[in-house]
């Protein structure tokens, strides 16, 4: 996943406009960088394992009339840069491939590269070794790859870069003798470009000069950390992680909570206080009435609504149901803080390539964001609490911050969010000392007084391990703001007019869209967040259960699920999942045996038979 952009001028690049370009590509990701230009007869490629403002500087290209270039968001293939080649072609790809080794089989091409954007210059190349018109390239691209295809090809032999896309995550404007592109609308906005239009199935095609002269192609590596880790098995470690089914728990007898929940109180029945003060969530109002909300906002030409997009369960239903249910035509958003796994980045191109619908991601500096993580984890466990948890996932709260951005860009007021009304849990505040909050109605509180409170709980936690008051803290802070006191405009939830059936989700997205599961769990919640598997592991081994209880709890006072099938269910579901915490350690640079060794031996408090 990549911002992608280009100028292909008349006489030479303009270099204010190419700097605008290169800018606004960079809030896609700037985990590395590429940049294709023509000088004395030939095309030359510059990739770096940095950011593509400092490339730019480098190579300083602005004596060329054409320059193309990309900045980006790793998802696979960390020693395999953009722009890729494959026998004389090049091609820069905004978006992730995620059927790669079905279409190397039906090509019969040998495959060079990790990264999965080879796969496209393969195709192209294999169609025109057999004669195939260079016309029809895209098409042919399109029709073996799924996931989102954004992309730029230049084929230096005839002449032509061909821009082609089936998502719309890719647009080309006019300024002057020049034609640009970006893998936004606003990009091109901003260097004052004319007659914009979006590349969506039917491909666009600049005249460039032909060149028979071979690539010349210049690599740069500076980076130490492995920012995407290779997964390598490990039965010692995999043995490390403990798991008891812990049969003697008490638990409530209507839902299956257990008595380590925090502020749990039974009556005389067996049944729990989080019962008797629970109000159903699940149960829609009119959809008649979002109908009559949105229909304002309804626009004949270009789309009309924001998606926040995670890649989760629920927002990918929630996309379903907006595009089949709601006939809306929106633009979806996400936020890519750097624990967003490779299945949950998958399943974000899948959707978005399906649907044909155009995915704009904002994405934090991944190297930072991931230091952040690792400082605040060094600090919990030199004083595990686990009301401190939440510190570990404050770095994805800008999501809140970043759709204000996306509608000042895309010029779109209407966001609708996918957010689960059944993910409520009280425990992550409640072992930080904060009563539940019955009345709460969102999964994502808000109040001052409550925020004042709980940022008061956790502060006296903080001083009990300094190492929390590091360079994050301003990160943290400021993503809570966004997320809890700025006021939120044309906002709302499709699950307030559509009831949440786990089945009809699970149903809808694998059998409809072929949307991924993970190898390591049973359920389809939490599998695209690589902080996940670890957290929970940490409530299971400490407290005896973990978010899927609360959630499964929900379920039954919803009438949605029997208490036997629930606690079935959660025996599966609260296995530690070896593959997601070895990916989280791995990535933040951790040593498994020793953070699972000091997890391991944390006091229990649940008594163990």
């Amino acid at each position: 996943m990549c911002g992608i952009f280009g100028q292909v001028s008349k006489s030479k690049v303009d270099k204010n406009k190419l700097n605008k370009l290169v800018k606004h590509s960079e809030q896609r990701g700037v985990d590395s960088s590429g940049l294709i230009y023509y000088e004395d007869g030939r095309y030359s490629i510059q990739r770096a394992d940095y950011n593509i403002e400092k490339l730019l500087k480098q190579v300083k290209p602005y004596a060329s009339k054409i320059v193309l270039g990309h900045s980006r968001l790793i998802t696979n293939g960390l020693g395999d840069n953009q722009p890729v080649v494959y026998d004389g072609l090049c091609a820069i790809h905004n978006g992730v491939i995620v059927n790669e080794k079905e279409v190397w089989e039906s090509i019969g091409l040998e495959r060079k590269l990790q990264i999965d954007s080879e796969a496209i210059v393969a195709i192209a190349s294999e169609h025109l070794q057999n004669g195939g018109e260079i016309s029809e390239i895209s098409n042919k691209v399109l029709s073996l790859c799924r996931g989102v295809i954004a992309c730029s090809l230049l084929v230096p032999s005839e002449g032509q870069i061909i821009l082609f896309s089936n998502n719309g995550s890719l647009y080309v404007g006019e300024s002057d003798d020049s034609i640009y592109f970006a893998s936004e609308n606003y990009a091109l906005s901003q260097v004052g470009c004319s007659n914009i239009r979006q590349i969506k199935e039917e491909a666009f095609f600049i005249d460039i000069p032909a060149s028979q002269k071979e690539l010349s192609i210049k690599d740069v590596s500076t980076r130490k950390e492995n920012l995407i880790p290779e997964f390598s098995y490990g039965k010692i470690q995999e043995n490390l992680l403990e798991y008891k089914e812990l049969k003697n728990l008490k638990r409530c007898t209507r839902c299956i909570l257990p008595e380590t929940m925090p502020y749990i109180k039974f009556d005389e029945q067996g049944v729990c206080n989080y019962c008797h003060n629970y109000t159903p969530r699940n149960k829609p109002k009119p959809k008649e009435e979002l109908f009559k909300i949105v229909e304002s906002y309804r626009c004949e030409h270009g789309e009309d609504c924001i998606v926040p997009f995670s890649g989760g369960r629920d927002s990918c239903y929630g996309l379903h149901l907006i595009i089949k249910e709601l006939e809306m035509k929106p633009i979806t958003y996400t936020y890519d803080w750097g624990m967003v796994t490779d299945l949950g980045r998958r399943n974000i191109s899948q959707m978005c390539g399906d649907l044909g619908i155009e995915n704009i991601i904002v994405a934090a500096d991944i190297s930072k964001k991931r230091k952040n993580i690792k400082m605040n984890l060094k600090a919990w466990l030199k004083s595990p609490n686990l009301g401190m948890m939440a510190m570990l996932t404050a770095g994805d709260k800008h999501f809140f911050r970043h759709v204000e951005s996306i509608k000042k860009q895309t010029g779109i007021n209407l966001n609708l969010w996918g957010v689960n009304p059944l993910e409520v849990t009280h425990f992550k505040t409640g072992f930080l000392g904060i009563e539940p909050d019955f009345e709460e109605k969102r999964v994502y509180s808000h109040g001052a007084m409550k925020q004042l409170r709980y940022h008061s709980k956790r502060f006296k936690a903080m001083t009990k391990s300094l190492g929390y008051f590091n360079s994050s803290l301003w990160d943290t802070l400021s993503g809570e703001y966004y997320r809890s006191f700025t006021e939120k405009k044309d906002y709302y939830h499709i699950f307030d007019y559509w009831r949440w059936d786990e089945d009809e989700v699970n149903n809808t997205l694998i059998d409809d869209h072929g949307w991924e599961i993970a190898i390591d769990t049973s359920t389809t919640w939490r599998i695209g967040d690589g902080t996940a598997g670890f957290y929970n592991y940490v409530y299971y081994t400490v407290a005896g259960f973990t978010e899927h209880d609360t959630f499964r709890s929900n379920q039954i006072r919803e009438g949605q699920m029997t208490r036997e099938k629930a606690l079935e269910l959660v025996m599966d579901e609260n296995r530690p999942r070896y593959q997601n915490i070895r990916w989280y350690l791995d990535t933040l640079g951790m040593d498994f045996e020793e953070v699972i060794k000091i997890v391991n031996d944390i006091p229990k408090i649940y008594k163990e038979a």
